[in-house]
């Protein structure tokens, strides 16, 4: 068994405001639980109007199983288009 965490760093460039920006960060996350077995949050840049950083963590049999669900993580939040992915950090935990 493998946890895998990914951290992603995100610019939304469109929030004017901390209310556009929760309800953009929101949207990303729960498009993220529906459509992956992925547990998420915000979890850093709480104060900033057009940076968040998100964490995702996967329960998987092995690391080629979490990088796919990370991947797919990824490309939907660059298909959804409210952030663009600046910086990007993925660890793994083993277990037997």
């Amino acid at each position: 068994m493998v946890v895998g965490v990914l951290r992603l760093a995100l610019y939304l460039p469109a929030p004017q405001n901390l209310k556009e920006k929760r309800s953009a960060v929101r949207r990303i996350l729960g498009r993220c639980r529906e459509r992956f077995p992925v547990s998420c949050a915000e979890t850093g840049g709480h104060s900033l109007w057009q940076r968040t950083e998100l964490g995702f963590s996967v329960v998987a049999q092995s690391e080629g199983e979490a990088h796919t669900v990370f991947g797919k993580v990824e490309e939907e939040i660059e298909r959804l288009g409210l952030a663009d992915l600046s910086d990007r950090d993925v660890e793994f935990i083993h277990y037997p």
